[in-house]
């Protein structure tokens, strides 16, 4: 059973706290938000928890996880761990870290700082966050182009940690129109009972995309 009380600090337009509560809502678990904004972020309160001063963080009972992925490994692993969202046969495991791998390099360097960049204002490289979301999404095309998953015949947590900053890299710039393997993978995860989108980003998407 879940503890008393779950409590998840993030924000609503961030995809790393997306990931978490789209897997909350998957696996039934009843929990609150707390959003945490730059301020609340900065502050000694919120240090205590994550001394990085990063969303998304979980608290569940007198435990506290930071770091999106491993949030989700453990709801899955506590709550669920008979359950197809985190298998546990060797290949299926090994192949879900590789996109939780992806999810925290390609998809985290190139669509989501892309985003940051042209919705929030982030002082980074945009030209290199593209080339890196290009070459992803080109690898992405040709994988889903024989299946409907990332890792497995089913939705794992790999589908949720990738979904978000894909499903919006238009909001940076990035068109998802050349991928129709993708955009498919995307529709199939927005399909799912449970699913919740993320609200729009303050500045409209810099394309005019139906998979944004």
């Amino acid at each position: 059973m879940p503890s008393p009380e779950i409590i998840l600090h993030g924000t609503p337009l961030s995809g790393h706290a997306h990931r978490v509560e789209l897997l909350l809502l998957a696996l039934g678990l009843p929990y609150r938000n707390e959003e945490a904004p730059a301020d609340v972020r900065r502050s000694d309160a919120f240090r205590k928890l994550n001394p990085l001063g990063q969303i998304p963080v979980l608290q569940d009972g007198d435990l506290t996880f930071a770091d999106s992925n491993a949030i989700m490994v453990y709801l899955v692993r506590r709550y669920a761990p008979d359950s197809t969202w985190l298998p546990l046969d060797p290949i299926g495991a090994a192949n879900v870290q590789r996109w939780l791998s992806i999810a925290a390099g390609e998809v985290m360097h190139g669509p989501s700082i892309a985003r940051l960049i042209t919705q929030f204002g982030l002082k980074d490289d945009k030209a290199r966050a593209q080339r890196i979301a290009a070459k992803l999404l080109a690898f992405m095309e040709e994988h889903l182009a024989t299946r409907d998953y990332l890792a497995t015949v089913h939705p794992t947590i790999a589908d949720l940690a990738c979904y978000s900053y894909v499903a919006h890299a238009p909001e940076g710039g990035i068109s998802l129109k050349p991928y129709p393997a993708v955009r498919n993978w995307l529709a199939r995860i927005e399909a799912l009972p449970f699913f919740k989108p993320i609200p729009p980003s303050p500045l409209p998407a810099e394309l005019d995309d139906d998979a944004a």
